[in-house]
């Protein structure tokens, strides 16, 4: 049956036989036993499925990364350590020294920096683009070693929306695939293989495990991409790897198996970012209430955005689900349910006014995290940025009186309490 997404949070990846356990079974072990080096061997091969060192697969990992799958509607997943190693992984599976990136400049910063700063070492170049430029301009920024196009979603923590056709449109008309992080809206508030993405990627660390137990990151594969339609720019894809004796990977998985089956065999084997199937295990019960988490977490977004859009302490708010929010109109096409429970907002009074209010705080948690079942918030000036001055930080655009906040599943009232009694503290 094609289940409806929220079923498939529940019954999605795994189905137990008979007498066999409801839940996903944890697979703690580092090795497999073969009765024969003939049937180990044809793993190592690829000529067979199945599990011979928990460093490139495991059977909990596998039976979670389906279920992503099935959620996003992609052809193959995996599940990697974190959602750094999910983005870094999937780039660098379609990339090598002397390739071209084009990104949205609107990402999280650890993103930001692995791009700009750690893939440029390995001879990686990038061009980063406004998410709101013109076709034309996003147009001029490839190049002819261009290779992968990146964006988020909901960006983190600007909280900017992506034009995702847009730029899907664009990768497309120069011959290579559009990356998409959807950490934020998760697929129950954002499907973007529906409107052109070619990858997906998640920090499995926000909202699918959603109770910050288990650090963790996916990429998923549409399917859709045509790599051998583009052999020349992919020949890690579409010509023999010797390291697997010589296997073409677009040719013997096709479409849809064979761009993680590549990440797999040889990013996973050559540098093991693999989640623990412990942590799977765990990332899997969060998975099974997403779709009734992020309606609430949305429900409370919305409510605290509306509060504090009246306040006259709040110089600005930030939240797609506001008609005054500049995303307003680009956030009812992509995300009509909502988008997530972050909320950006910049208090009167600049780092003194966001101090006050930080020590003022009572129920939400001050927390480097975002997208938690429970309330926390960042003032960025004087935590992660801290090492900035105030006019180092307007450049950045991250003025010192800025608030992250992350509304969690408490009641909307108890927030706003929180919220009204911390401002009247300024």
């Amino acid at each position: 049956m094609d289940y409806t997404i929220g079923t498939k949070c529940l019954r999605g990846g795994y189905t137990p036989g008979n007498g066999e356990p409801r839940q996903v079974p944890i697979i703690q072990s580092t090795t497999f036993r073969y009765e024969s080096s003939e049937a180990m061997g044809k793993l190592f091969d690829l000529e067979a499925s199945g599990y011979f060192y928990t460093r490139l697969q495991n059977p909990t990992n596998d039976y979670v990364a389906a279920k992503i799958a099935s959620l996003e509607g992609g052809t193959a997943a995996m599940l990697t350590s974190s959602g750094q190693a999910a983005n870094f992984f999937a780039l660098f599976n379609i990339c090598e020294a002397g390739s071209h990136i084009v990104s949205s400049s609107s990402i999280y910063g650890g993103t930001f920096n692995l791009i700009s700063v750690t893939m440029a070492k390995m001879g990686i170049d990038v061009t980063f683009v406004s998410p709101d430029c013109t076709e034309e301009e996003l147009n001029a920024a490839f190049k002819d070693n261009t290779r992968a196009v990146f964006g988020e979603t909901i960006a983190n923590p600007a909280l900017t929306v992506l034009d995702i056709e847009k730029f899907a449109k664009a990768a497309h008309a120069h011959g290579v695939p559009l990356i998409v992080d959807n950490t934020f809206p998760t697929p129950i508030n954002c499907r973007p293989f529906e409107w052109g993405a070619d990858i997906v990627t998640h920090s499995t660390t926000k909202y699918m495990d959603g109770h910050s137990a288990a650090v963790g990151g996916a990429i998923v594969d549409s399917g859709n991409f045509d790599w051998l339609a583009h052999a020349d720019k992919y020949p890690g894809l579409c010509t023999p790897d010797e390291s697997y004796h010589g296997i073409v990977y677009a040719e013997k998985f096709g479409q849809g198996g064979a761009f993680i089956t590549k990440c797999t065999a040889q990013l996973m084997r050559d540098l093991g970012c693999i989640q623990s199937p412990q942590n799977a295990y765990l990332l899997n019960l969060g998975l099974e209430s997403l779709h009734i988490r992020m309606a609430k977490h949305v429900e409370n977004g919305q409510a605290v955005a509306e509060f504090l859009h009246d306040q006259p302490k709040v110089k600005h708010v930030t939240y797609s689900g506001l008609p005054s929010d500049s995303y307003y109109d680009i956030a009812q096409k992509y995300l009509p349910n909502g988008g997530c429970g972050v909320v950006s907002f910049e208090l009167e009074g600049g780092r003194a006014a966001a101090e006050k209010f930080m020590k003022a705080l009572k129920m939400v948690f001050i927390e480097t995290h975002v997208a938690d079942a429970v309330s926390c918030c960042l003032n960025p000036a004087t935590s992660t940025h801290r090492q900035m001055t105030d006019e180092q930080l307007a450049e950045a655009g991250i003025p010192a009186g800025l608030i992250r906040l992350s509304c969690g599943l408490e009641d909307k009232e108890d927030i706003i309490a929180d919220l009204k009694q911390a401002l009247e503290s300024i």
